[in-house]
């Protein structure tokens, strides 16, 4: 490792030492100050575009789904208008006869036929305008429900779309001579057995600029634009820098719906027929409001900052002579010197602060008291622990030489009781796991069954019934032996039966039953919660208690102890224990 330079870190430390408290509160308040608010304005503002973006796009896009949708439904009532007058019917055929009579009274009749007709097509479509019969060669024109301009010539209206023998136009100044709003308007052919060049013109009464493009209440100043099929524009309001009749190069791909083009943010919604309606909206007008919000966050930081080291400064002249006089309890404190000296701040929370200090202060000398009075305690409990300290292989060889005296004097019933004494108390007095299994456990109650029935002096019997499965699975050691006891405690005569089952129902079941004297509801609520006073704190009592704390604390709840008894005729004890899979 590279030794470091001499001087680079003495340099650097000095100049943070240096900082005084005051600078240090006016730096730290400023950035705890600046911070937020800038994190603040940072957020807010990606907050605000993504609204105001979000707020802009979805009202034009909306407005856009109802143009196009308006226009569609405009153009679909122009093609059933069409339809009807086109198609063969009444009137066409009152038409072709028109047009093949030669008989001045038969031609004044089907005209009045046919003007009858196109009037009441036209009486039960209201959002229909002019409507007439054209022929292309001559540039005719028949039945007009309206005076039509001389400048009437349909080579020179923009096309919206032509598929399936019609063709629509885009907004433009209706032919109607008596009407100058922007219309749309359609063009279908007419089959007549004489004459290729028949068609039926109608328009559609359509205020476009004045009504369903009208935007105003998403951006002040918003453009459109009408796109044909193939991308042309067929209807501009930016005829300078998008002309009619010129490709909107800026679509790219057709399911391109948004973008940017000459200074304009442009979102577009297709129709179904092909065409499309084009919103555009200034850059200048789309970023106004967040400039405006721009200003506005900058003049509060200058107003902040300026607040925030005023605030810095006084805070600094409040803290700094409470800090001074606090210094001074903490010197003398350090000093081992556990007086209280009475000084005031005038601050409320300084004073708390003070006044809980100089608490601590007692403590700690009443503290220091205790631990050099339970240190000198400490040293005498250690000399007397080693005096009553027992030594469990000493007590189990002595028994084992007891059970070698009984076996060399033929003392059958003292070999077999010190036997099962032994066994009992290595089972019970061993070190390490306080796990075992059932088998050991069944093996320890065998042996403390043996010492209780040599130690009474009438006949009790005793069944086991052990799946042998069962037998290595894991439980807490030291729990049968406790329950069986309690069975022999609470009444049990020559004729006494204790029944110790294990099974696996779901889960490792341990059964003990007697036919004893039973117990009360009242005694057994008061074992299971523990509650037994101090001269019953042996036998049944502790047994239980010390089986039920094992299990809590093996199996932190999971396991379930229950006990069922009833006066005169015996009690039953379960315990059910959760088993692993391993197990």
């Amino acid at each position: 490792m590279r030794a470091p330079r001499p001087g680079i870190g003495r340099e650097e430390e000095p100049a943070l030492e240096r900082l005084t408290l005051k600078n240090r509160i006016l730096l730290l308040f400023a950035a705890a100050t600046l911070l937020p608010f800038v994190f603040t304005c940072y957020l807010s503002y990606n907050t605000i575009t993504s609204i105001l973006d979000k707020k802009l796009t979805a009202g034009i896009q909306n407005n856009l789904k109802q143009v196009e949708l308006s226009l569609e439904s405009t153009l679909g009532n122009l093609n059933h208008v069409s339809q009807q007058l086109a198609y063969a019917g009444d009137i066409g055929r009152q038409l072709e006869a028109f047009m093949t009579a030669d008989e001045p009274y038969a031609r004044s009749n089907l005209t009045d036929q046919i003007k009858y007709q196109l009037n009441l097509i036209t009486f039960t479509n209201p959002n229909i305008g002019l409507t007439m019969y054209y022929f292309q060669k001559d540039r005719s024109m028949l039945f007009e429900t309206s005076g039509v301009k001389d400048s009437f010539d349909v080579g020179r209206l923009p096309v919206l779309s032509s598929y399936y023998g019609i063709t629509y136009f885009g907004p433009h100044v209706s032919n109607d001579r008596f009407n100058d709003q922007y219309v749309l308007s359609a063009l279908r052919k007419v089959e007549l057995p004489d004459r290729e060049d028949a068609y039926i013109y109608v328009e559609s009464g359509f205020k476009l600029t004045q009504s369903i493009l009208d935007l105003d209440g998403v951006s002040k100043h918003t453009y459109h634009l009408i796109l044909d099929n193939e991308g042309r524009v067929a209807y501009s309001e930016l005829g300078n820098d998008f002309p009619e009749n010129s490709v909107f190069a800026e679509l790219k791909a057709p399911s391109q719906n948004a973008g940017i083009a000459a200074g304009y943010y442009w979102y577009r919604q297709a129709s179904t027929q092909g065409w499309s309606v084009v919103s555009l909206v200034p850059k200048s007008g789309y970023n106004q409001e967040k400039n405006a919000w721009i200003v506005k966050m900058l003049v509060m930081a200058l107003l902040l900052i300026a607040v925030s080291l005023s605030i810095g400064w006084l805070l600094w002249k409040m803290v700094y002579k409470p800090l001074s006089r606090f210094g001074k309890e903490i010197k003398w404190m350090a000093n081992s010197n556990f007086n209280a000296v009475t000084m005031r701040t005038n601050i409320p929370e300084f004073e708390a602060l003070l006044g809980q200090f100089r608490k601590m202060k007692s403590q700690i000398a009443d503290l220091f008291a205790e631990v050099e009075s339970k240190e000198k305690r400490r040293a005498d409990l250690e000399i007397e622990k080693l005096l009553y300290q027992i030594n469990p292989h000493f007590l189990m060889n002595t028994l084992d030489t007891a059970h070698w005296l009984a076996v060399m004097n033929g003392q059958q019933e003292i070999d077999r009781l010190v036997t099962s004494l032994n066994k009992l108390l290595y089972y019970n007095l061993r070190k390490g796991d306080s796990l075992s299994n059932v088998r050991e456990e069944i093996d320890s109650l065998k042996q403390y069954l043996i010492l209780q029935q040599i130690r009474y002096n009438f006949q009790f019997d005793v069944r086991l019934h052990v799946q042998d499965e069962l037998l290595d699975i894991q439980v807490p050691r030291f729990i049968l032996q406790p329950l069986v006891e309690n069975a022999l405690y609470h009444g049990l005569d020559d004729e006494g039966r204790i029944e110790v089952e294990v099974c696996l129902p779901g889960g490792l079941e341990i059964s003990i039953s007697d036919n004893g004297g039973g117990i009360s509801e009242q005694k057994i609520a008061a074992l299971l919660a523990g509650e037994q006073s101090e001269r019953h704190r042996v036998g049944m009592g502790i047994g239980m208690n010390y089986v039920k704390r094992m299990l809590e604390s093996h199996y932190e709840g999971r396991a379930e102890m229950r006990v069922q008894s009833e006066l005169g005729r015996g009690t039953r004890i379960v315990i059910r224990l959760p088993v692993k899979e391993d197990d």
